[in-house]
């Protein structure tokens, strides 16, 4: 874990800058982006690039941000052509590397021209109605160059009447044409355009705070763009509450990009001016909205300070070719995945009792729901994240016992427990606050990144209060325990525990009952998808992939499978599900009488309440 080399970013740079091919100071490449088609998942773009003579090597981006993997969807690029003047340039791809071009400059030849089509995965970014434009998916650029030393002037064309909202800058509008301030490859990919037939935005930013915050919003219907005045009270409370978390920001000014659409993929995706943001198309107008908004806003407006700000130096690569070592996504997003929620309530976007049932289920979902515990410690749950990229994703079931992106969860729970002890070890001195002040803070020079090692954050924990924190990391992310890390709830004051009635915590998959009494996830038309391996229904025979098609005898229905395992208490005879297996019929007998089990925070009577002061009010704008 720990790393005494030199952060790659900085030596990357250092060696590139001896063989950077652009006058970058006179010289930019210039990107058009035509969504007019967006209706017909369609992007096409062109390309303007200064050359010389002599081989050339075309990157299309591989390791995106924020993603963390090789995951840029080249099988997306269509329809490349290179040409100058006037004659087409061929070009090959490498056989190693399926996301760089090889081309031979003629002489004579100073501007290469590059035109090619994106085509939107369905129900990925596009509708109808709406588009969300991350700009690595529609941009080449030349190798040789760090991506913060190639400077871009993009134009983006909509259809008419649609409005944008994005953190870049723009220089001139005229109709549905919008060109924007030159700006650099890093910067441009880490500011994505939201823009829809159905817009609007509202200010976020807190009384006597000098920096501008907006959400913009972008939606399948007029009526889902009505956010009530208690979530736009409580964004700007999470505004407030995170300057007063951080003391610090580092953004010219931040727009949250929310996309409500039952269309598009479901997903946050941080930057560091900004946030792309994706949910239900009546998201907002569902009693829960400032649940989802708490859930997913929050977290990503973090990342703004931990992950885009503050990097760990693996993760910090100077162009998307070069591959990222993931080994410290426990701090990157186990870090953020703790602050979020904490803020959410914070704000008042959770109340406190969502945000107790929250770390209740995921505590159960990390013990005994995830036997693969015992197989594979968190640590690699971060190094093996990359394998998502490249096809080998938890998609198909069996995550209990693969365990997919734990160090986000767990991660939460693990710096849970770091706030705790400093609270304990500094005899309420010292706060988890005080470590953020003194890492994510400093002077605000727009976006930029400070890069960490592990020794690094070592020495800034022990900065705040004294203590082996090498030892305490080391311990819980190589440990192959069955139990959850929940020494954090314990230490707030709380234990979780299991009773027959159900949390009220909405967005969950799944019902918990399920879950943790047979151990099965079972989606509402019956499908596995996921059979905790060594639970009662796993036993029977039951796995991932299956259907349950019958229960005790009758069609199944979610709730008659709710009532047989309530019903199993009081007699002795199985549980007896019909599933479907390939072509087969299949009858599994559960040896299960033990009832619903739900996960729930309950007070430990002799200890102080510290959990809920962590997540009470910060801000002077509650």
């Amino acid at each position: 874990m720990e790393s005494r080399r030199l952060c790659p970013l900085i030596v990357a740079t250092l060696v590139l800058l001896l063989a950077v091919p652009f006058a970058l100071a006179d010289e930019s490449l210039s990107l058009t982006v035509d969504a007019t088609k967006t209706q017909q998942k369609l992007l096409r773009a062109h390309l303007t690039m200064p050359v010389k003579p002599g081989p050339l090597t075309v990157y299309y981006p591989k390791w995106i941000p924020g993603e963390h993997g090789p995951d840029g969807p080249i099988a997306s690029l269509t329809g490349l052509k290179f040409e100058a003047n006037g004659k087409t340039i061929p070009w090959k791809r490498d056989l190693l590397d399926v996301f760089t071009f090889h081309l031979d400059i003629p002489d004579g030849v100073t501007e290469l021209h590059a035109n090619y089509d994106f085509i939107e995965p369905d129900g990925y970014s596009a509708t109808d109605k709406l588009m969300v434009l991350e700009w690595n998916e529609v941009t080449l650029y030349p190798a040789g160059t760090p991506a913060q030393l190639l400077r871009y002037s993009a134009k983006l064309v909509v259809p008419e009447g649609w409005k944008i909202g994005t953190p870049l800058p723009v220089e001139t509008q005229s109709g549905n044409e919008v060109t924007f301030k030159p700006i650099s490859l890093d910067l441009l990919v880490d500011s994505p355009v939201i823009a829809g037939q159905f817009y609007r935005s509202i200010d976020l930013t807190p009384a006597g705070e000098p920096i501008h915050h907006e959400i913009d919003m972008v939606a399948d219907s007029e009526d889902a763009l009505n956010m009530s005045a208690a979530n736009q009270k409580q964004m700007t409370n999470l505004v407030a509450e995170s300057g007063k978390l951080f003391g610090a920001r580092h953004y010219r000014d931040y727009h949250f990009l929310l996309t409500l659409s039952d269309h598009v993929a479901h997903f946050g995706l941080e930057h560091h001016e900004s946030n792309d943001s994706r949910l239900p198309e009546r998201a907002l107008l569902e009693p829960s909205s400032g649940m989802a908004l708490g859930g997913l806003l929050a977290h990503e407006f973090v990342h703004s300070w931990n992950g885009k700000f503050r990097r760990p130096a693996d993760l910090a690569t100077p162009y998307y070719e070069q591959p990222m070592e993931t080994d410290l996504l426990w701090g990157y997003e186990g870090l953020t995945d703790y602050l979020g929620p904490m803020l959410a309530a914070r704000s008042g976007l959770w109340t406190p009792d969502q945000y107790h049932e929250y770390l209740a289920s995921i505590a159960a979902a990390l013990g005994p729901g995830r036997p693969g515990r015992t197989w594979r410690p968190l640590l690699d749950t971060a190094v093996g994240e990359p394998m998502g990229g490249l096809g080998f994703g938890f998609a198909r079931g069996w995550l209990n016992w693969r365990r997919g992106t734990d160090y986000y969860d767990e991660g939460d729970l693990l710096w849970l427990e770091v706030a705790t002890i400093i609270h304990r070890e500094s005899q309420g001195a010292k706060s988890i606050d005080d470590f953020c002040h003194a890492f994510h803070g400093g002077p605000n020079n727009g976006p930029e990144v400070k890069t960490y090692t592990f020794d690094e954050l070592m020495s800034a924990l022990n900065a705040i209060v004294p203590y082996d924190w090498a030892s305490f990391f080391h311990e819980r992310l190589d440990s192959t325990s069955a139990e959850a890390p929940v020494g954090g709830i314990e230490n707030g004051g709380w234990k979780v525990v299991y009773k027959d009635e159900p949390a009220h915590l909405e967005g969950r998959r799944g019902n918990p009952g399920e879950e943790f009494s047979i151990g099965l996830q079972v989606s509402g038309d019956g499908t596995v998808s996921d059979s905790i391996v060594g639970s009662p229904a796993f036993n029977a025979g039951i796995s991932s992939g299956m259907k349950v098609v019958g229960v005790n005898g009758r069609l199944f229905r979610p709730d008659l499978l709710d009532d047989a395992i309530k019903d199993a208490k009081d007699n002795s005879k199985p549980i007896s599900l019909l599933v479907v297996v390939d072509d087969y019929y299949r009858t599994c007998n559960i040896d299960y009488h033990g009832g619903p089990r739900y996960p729930h925070l309950e007070r430990i009577s002799d200890r102080p309440d510290y959990l809920d002061d962590l997540i009470k009010p910060r801000a002077s704008a509650q």
